[in-house]
């Protein structure tokens, strides 16, 4: 039975890369998952593409999209974002697995949608952290305030990213980055509504994607964790978080 395919969590965590690996390393599982492309109305990062990454519109134009029956849309990091759902229905009605790689407010949107409720889904939280480390760092012993490590955690992340895609950041880069890093840890309170979290340390910054060829550490792990839990199977790594793991 054809379902829905959800890969969430912060920017930078390593979505995309994991997509990719599982593209060139599990060719068969991701053939079978079509990409549900949204509407963005950010401009487009070095290396994406028009259809294929995303639907890039002004602002404006999503505003008017996500007036009409069936659109919804949800700020993200200080975009607005849309996804129609008949692309969803579209996918699936093909036998296929419609698959969402990204943040984690447009599934909390498309969840409140009664249409949708009754389709199987498989939804799965990369997280930069794990949740014996989060247990561990939220001790009053470690005198560790959360919400000011993971942010510098993402930023870190989000420099080296940025910086091998750009070079010479501009204010605007800085900009972007700042409202991704204020947003992670918003997004890693949304982790506990997801099936299934797998933690991860190789961020989209990470060498050890494919400076290898085969991925090496967390990025290996992650990818074999996922590529698991498409074929039915639920793999140790993975974790299960509760609602109130993080302050």
């Amino acid at each position: 039975m054809s379902r829905f395919v959800i890969l969430s969590g912060p920017s930078c965590v390593g979505k995309g890369p994991l997509y990719s690996a599982l593209r060139k390393f599990y060719p068969d599982l991701a053939d079978n998952l079509q990409q549900v492309v949204l509407y963005n109305s950010r401009d487009p990062r070095p290396g994406e593409r028009e259809g294929v990454d995303y639907y890039f519109r002004s602002r404006a134009k999503i505003e008017e999209l996500a007036k009409k029956s069936g659109y919804t849309s949800a700020i993200v990091r200080g975009d607005l974002q849309a996804i129609e759902l008949a692309s969803i229905r579209a996918i699936l009605d093909q036998g296929r697995d419609a698959f969402f790689e990204g943040n984690p407010f447009i599934p909390a949107k498309l969840s409140e949608l009664s249409e949708l409720q009754e389709i199987p889904t498989l939804k799965v939280f990369l997280a930069p952290l794990s949740r014996d480390e989060i247990l561990f760092l939220k001790d009053p012993l470690q005198r560790t305030d959360l919400e000011k490590l993971l942010p510098d955690i993402m930023r870190r992340k989000l420099l080296r990213r940025t910086k091998r895609q750009k070079t010479i950041l501009s204010l605007k880069d800085l900009e972007n980055i700042e409202q991704r890093v204020a947003s992670a840890i918003v997004e890693l309170r949304e982790a506990w509504k997801f099936d299934y979290v797998i933690p991860n340390h190789d961020g989209e910054d990470s060498e050890h994607w494919d400076a290898f060829y085969y991925p090496i550490g967390d990025a290996r792990k992650a990818l074999l964790a996922f590529a698991a839990l498409l074929q039915g199977e639920t793999p140790p790594r993975v974790e299960k978080w509760e609602k109130d793991l993080l302050p």
